[in-house]
């Protein structure tokens, strides 16, 4: 089907692994389970959705602009918000896009703006008869292909997060303090819309339109999920830990330079002073009729030089 059109995906299953597509203006027959798929963004849609007698609440949350995670019953069906991450060419993962679900009793009514590659690899699934059967199996199927996209985003952060330790393990820079950042802010983006989807699973498991194998899919994909969480939080902690010790470097590198000039200002304290002190314009300075006088001064200011740094260094200030 035409993805720039308002029906992105409309299939009736056939309870085999199969689907017929049905047209635009076809009423959905009860006694078939259906998959709506349907751009949210376009007014067609909610008018399919009246002429179809969904309950306006229903129609209201599937069209809603902003969503979070979550689980909840609606009108006599199961409203389902999840994110799945953003795979589309030049697109941020982290960008994750909103699916918005509604598991009526004879069929499923979803609705997206942007385009995300689990939905498709379910329909594609259908159209070659091997996907799911029932409507349950079909929500389950789609929960399982975000989490399963989810895990090479997430394996990815990690892997660069490692390459970070790796290269500040070789070269300590400051350097690499906008890219550590910069995977502190993907994870959080990340952590932000997988933490509540969890818990969103976890309620569509005691949803009773599933049966047990869907419900255990769908436990496998919550389990698989905590697992991200908990790596999503260790890539996350070890990028602060390592941008903690390029600000330690960054510090230290600070704190050399300070106490070299600190040094040099010592140095060149007392030889200020005599300078100083001889530089003055008035009567009576030692040596002014000496031509050897300058000489003296100058084999002086050495000797104070090397008393103030045998000093230094007895104080192993050097």
């Amino acid at each position: 089907m035409d993805q720039t059109h308002w029906l992105k995906i409309g299939l009736e299953l056939d309870g085999k692994g199969g689907a017929s597509a049905f047209r635009d203006g076809e009423a959905l027959q009860g006694h078939v389970p259906y998959w709506a798929h349907l751009d949210y963004t376009r007014p067609e849609t909610e008018a399919w959705m009246e002429r179809q007698a969904i309950p306006a609440p229903v129609i209201s949350a599937l069209v809603a602009a902003e969503t979070r995670p979550r689980a909840s019953e609606v009108a006599g069906g199961t409203l389902v918000y999840l994110r799945g991450v953003n795979l589309n060419p030049g697109a941020r993962p982290e960008d994750m896009i909103a699916l918005r679900m509604w598991v009526g009793p004879q069929g499923l009514i979803s609705t997206q703006k942007r385009t995300l590659l689990s939905v498709e690899s379910v329909q594609t699934l259908l159209e070659e008869g091997q996907g799911p059967t029932t409507t349950g199996a079909l929500v389950a199927e789609l929960v399982d292909q975000l989490i399963w996209r989810m895990e090479d985003v997430i394996e990815n952060l990690e892997s660069e997060v490692e390459d970070c330790a790796v290269m500040l393990d070789e070269s300590p820079s400051t350097g690499l303090t906008p890219q550590l950042s910069q995977l502190r802010r993907r994870a959080i983006t990340l952590r932000r819309y997988l933490a509540p989807q969890r818990e969103a699973l976890i309620k569509l498991q005691s949803e009773p339109l599933f049966a047990a194998t869907e419900v255990l899919l769908i436990r496998e994909a919550s389990d698989r999920l905590q697992r991200l969480l908990e790596d999503l939080d260790a890539a996350r902690e070890h990028a602060t830990l390592l941008q903690e010790e390029v600000f330690s470097v960054q510090n230290e590198a600070i704190n050399d330079r300070m106490y070299l000039l600190a040094m040099i200002s010592a140095l060149f304290l007392p030889l200020g002073f005599l300078t100083g002190l001889f530089g003055i314009n008035v009567g009576g300075l030692p040596g002014v009729e000496n031509p050897m006088a300058f000489w003296w001064f100058c084999g002086g200011l050495a000797l104070v030089s090397i008393g103030v740094l045998i000093w230094m260094v007895t104080r192993r200030w050097l």
